[in-house]
């Protein structure tokens, strides 16, 4: 089996179609549809199947001994599969089982701009070959794959992203509060703070009428609700710096601390950036710009700029010049120009 390491943009090992069998699945909830390019055989098979590996497996292996009982040697079986909601357990087990396995970036693959377009798990499917075999002729921005990470790196994501769906929970039960106070004329409330619940009772509407038992009850819960989100944020950062103070110089915590020491950033932003990007195995800074989302797609074009549209973009290019001035520091040590450190604890 072989592996992209430095380049997902393209494939880096040449393609011998006779001896390859080239296979696509459109996943979906309550089924997969799989199809083939098989040496041998002047048929595209394809096969809906119950959402199964095993099952996924056996066909493989069965257009395999097709393909050999045509006459050929089928030396190498390569599969992809659209990233989405299945996430890339499948693409594990199934590495893990002799099947080379790829991700397609969802954005890769080319929607049709026709209103009227058909669509079907067949089309899907088609396309999704089409991408396919381009990619693994080598073909350059022809269609990008999604590094494939260990369960393990999958799993240190998880804290950084409870935490922000944590943080925006917290927003809007706020926000709801001061909508429900907004409502009755009540200005100038915070009910944000620890202590609004005990300030509750004594509170009074412009017309010197306590809160309505209904409001009352309904805020009373939201900020039961409030103190349960903020506990559990509160519950992640305490175990990431744990983390971080038992195992000090292990990859990416040493990272993590190091970029921490930058003045004006934190260790959530810090985590965030290593888990997320920098810990990437990216081949050189223009890949780092890639992913930042610097380059355009092929839907778009340049003579439509807008003065929005611009600023935008200036936004996005800042970016991404300080997100690979970081990569710089977090894989080299070189600190970037103007940036201010702390002194290592």
């Amino acid at each position: 089996m072989t592996t992209q390491i430095d380049d997902l943009s393209r494939s880096l090992v040449a393609l011998v179609q006779d001896t390859t069998l080239i296979a696509a699945v459109e996943l979906s909830q309550s089924s997969w549809f799989v199809g083939a390019i098989v040496p041998g055989l002047e048929r595209q098979p394809q096969k809906k199947l119950e959402p199964d590996p095993s099952a996924l497996l056996k066909l493989l292996e069965r257009w395999r001994d097709e393909g050999e009982k045509a006459g050929r040697t089928i030396r190498r079986v390569v599969l992809a599969f659209e990233a989405g909601r299945d996430g890339f357990w499948l693409a594990r087990w199934l590495r893990e089982r002799g099947i080379e396995t790829h991700v397609i970036h969802s954005t890769s693959v080319a929607v049709s701009r026709e209103h009227k377009r058909a669509k079907t798990d067949r089309l899907d499917l088609a396309m999704l070959l089409r991408v396919f075999l381009g990619w693994l002729r080598g073909e350059r921005k022809h269609c990008s794959m999604v590094a494939v990470p260990t369960l393990e790196q999958e799993d240190a994501k998880r804290p950084s992203r409870e935490r922000e769906s944590l943080t925006g929970e917290q927003t809007r039960i706020v926000n709801r509060m001061k909508g429900a106070f907004a409502r009755l004329g009540i200005r100038g409330f915070k009910p944000e703070l620890r202590k609004a619940p005990q300030k509750l009772a004594a509170l009074r509407t412009p017309e010197n009428v306590a809160l309505p038992p209904n409001t009352l009850a309904e805020i009373e819960r939201d900020m039961a609700r409030l103190a349960v989100v903020r506990e559990q944020i509160e519950a992640i950062e305490r175990t990431r710096l744990e983390r971080l103070q038992q195992a000090p110089t292990d990859s990416p915590n040493a990272m993590v601390l190091l970029l921490a020491r930058i003045i004006g950033l934190g260790v959530e932003t810090a985590d965030m950036l290593v888990q997320e990007v920098l810990s990437r195995n990216f081949r050189d800074r223009r890949a780092v710009a890639r992913y930042a989302g610097a380059t355009g797609s092929p839907d778009e074009s340049g003579s439509d700029g807008t003065k929005g549209a611009r600023k935008t973009t200036m936004i996005v290019a800042l970016a991404r010049k300080l997100l690979v001035a970081l990569w710089r520091l977090a894989t080299t040590g070189e600190v970037p120009e103007g940036v201010v450190m702390r002194a290592a604890a």
